[in-house]
């Protein structure tokens, strides 16, 4: 019954827009041991809810520029199908390699990364 922290973990990181895919896959991957393409569809398909609530949330808040938003999900729907389309025409090996990789340019990143200074 892993499964369940899981998702209550993941569900925590997508609330708080750090994104519950980077816990999400490499623990169905490694923990579960499901295959990369199916770990990345359930990922997904997992994130539609977790996202709507936040989003919700959000909005609640007030922190949501609309127009922003619209505008990115353009790029972001035609980057979706692209991306899910080359996704299932790679090895899982090499997919995983890639993840690990974007990973790990994105851990770099946070750790030297400065905040942004307020007012």
């Amino acid at each position: 019954m892993l499964i369940y922290p899981i998702g209550f973990l993941m569900g925590i990181l997508s609330g708080l827009a750090i994104g519950g895919g980077t816990l999400l896959v490499p623990a169905l991957v490694i923990l579960m041991h499901i295959p990369q393409h199916t770990a990345q569809g359930v990922c997904l398909a997992s994130f539609i809810p977790t996202a709507l609530v936040a989003v919700i949330t959000h909005l609640r808040q007030k922190n949501v520029d609309l127009k922003l938003a619209l505008s990115l999900m353009i790029g972001a729907l035609a980057g979706a199908f692209i991306g899910s389309t080359l996704a299932n025409h790679v090895d899982p090996s090499l997919l995983r390699k890639i993840f690990g990789v974007f990973l790990l340019c994105m851990g770099v990143y946070e750790f030297f990364s400065t905040p942004p200074k307020k007012g």
